[in-house]
């Protein structure tokens, strides 16, 4: 069994040095051109594989600590905005559309109101089912 374990290793490398070469982009490649690099990892197992990471592998650039893509594909993300100088109140626009979301509010409130006044003046005004049916059968 232990005679196994550097053929494993071997064909670990090999395996995940190969897929990382693939998928690297072309021109982040260092030293070589990928296709070289894919011979070299092939032809030479252990030694390109080892040079790949080692010498080949495109540096990784610094990771940001946000979970969405970086501004220069997406915009910018809440706190990398550039901020406006004051509270959002002290915005005339800003002011200007929360009057008219009220006025919007206040009239849809209004509307809903007057429909319900309608229908309960409909409920009292008409006769209970009971009388219609008793109506409807006794003529």
């Amino acid at each position: 069994m232990l005679r196994y374990v550097p053929l494993l290793l071997e064909l670990g490398l090999l395996v995940y040095c190969l897929i990382d070469c693939v998928q690297a982009d072309p021109d982040r490649v260092r030293n070589l051109p990928k296709v070289v690099w894919v011979f070299l990892i092939v032809l030479v197992p252990i030694v390109g594989g080892i040079a790949w990471l080692v010498a080949g592998r495109p540096e990784r650039a610094p990771s940001r600590a946000v979970p969405w893509p970086s501004t220069q594909t997406a915009g910018f993300p809440e706190y990398e905005r550039p901020r406006r100088s004051g509270a959002p109140d002290d915005d005339p626009e800003f002011l200007a559309s929360m009057r008219r979301s009220d006025d919007t509010h206040e009239r849809m409130l209004r509307d809903w109101e007057d429909d319900l006044r309608r229908r309960e003046d409909r409920l009292r005004e008409s006769p209970p089912d009971d009388e219609r049916s008793g109506e409807r059968q006794g003529g």
